[in-house]
């Protein structure tokens, strides 16, 4: 008597269906659980300058803009505070000076269409170099910020 049987060696098979489903179940349930921050607004504060105070340059042509939108180029006012006459002030301060630094003085609460406006002009004039005054943390003088 043969007690053995034909036995036929069945190969192993990896089943992957399985293991997708898992896997789906995996990222729908992430999908499901992740919270997404919406922001309605953003919340910017503007830097102070560490650096110490810059000594006057003789080619600078200083420009305030006030609260209430004025402009005062070298400190004499402008007339009105639209884009063409304080590039027509600019061009008359900067005179004979060979590529003047416009330093802007804007006061923190100053509109930002103000600023805007005397970079236009400082553009329009011909004048390159434009830099922001900032206020040291460490003290109450100005200085212009690097280039």
């Amino acid at each position: 008597m043969n007690f053995q049987r034909e036995s036929r060696r069945d190969e192993p098979e990896i089943n992957l269906i399985p293991m997708i489903d898992v896997l789906l179940v995996i990222i729908i349930f992430l999908m499901l659980t992740t919270t997404y921050a919406k922001f309605s607004g953003l919340e910017i504060t503007l830097p102070t300058a560490q650096t110490e105070k810059m000594p006057e340059q003789p080619h600078e042509i200083n420009v305030v803009v006030t609260v209430a939108g004025q402009v005062l180029v070298n400190k004499d006012p402008v007339a009105k505070a639209d884009v063409a006459s304080i590039g027509a002030a600019l061009k008359r301060a900067g005179g004979t000076l060979v590529d003047p630094l416009i330093v802007i003085n804007a006061d923190a609460r100053a509109t930002h269409q103000s600023v805007i406006d005397v970079m236009q002009a400082a553009q329009g004039a011909g004048f390159a170099h434009v830099s922001f005054a900032t206020q040291s943390s460490l003290s109450s003088s100005s200085s212009p910020a690097p280039r």
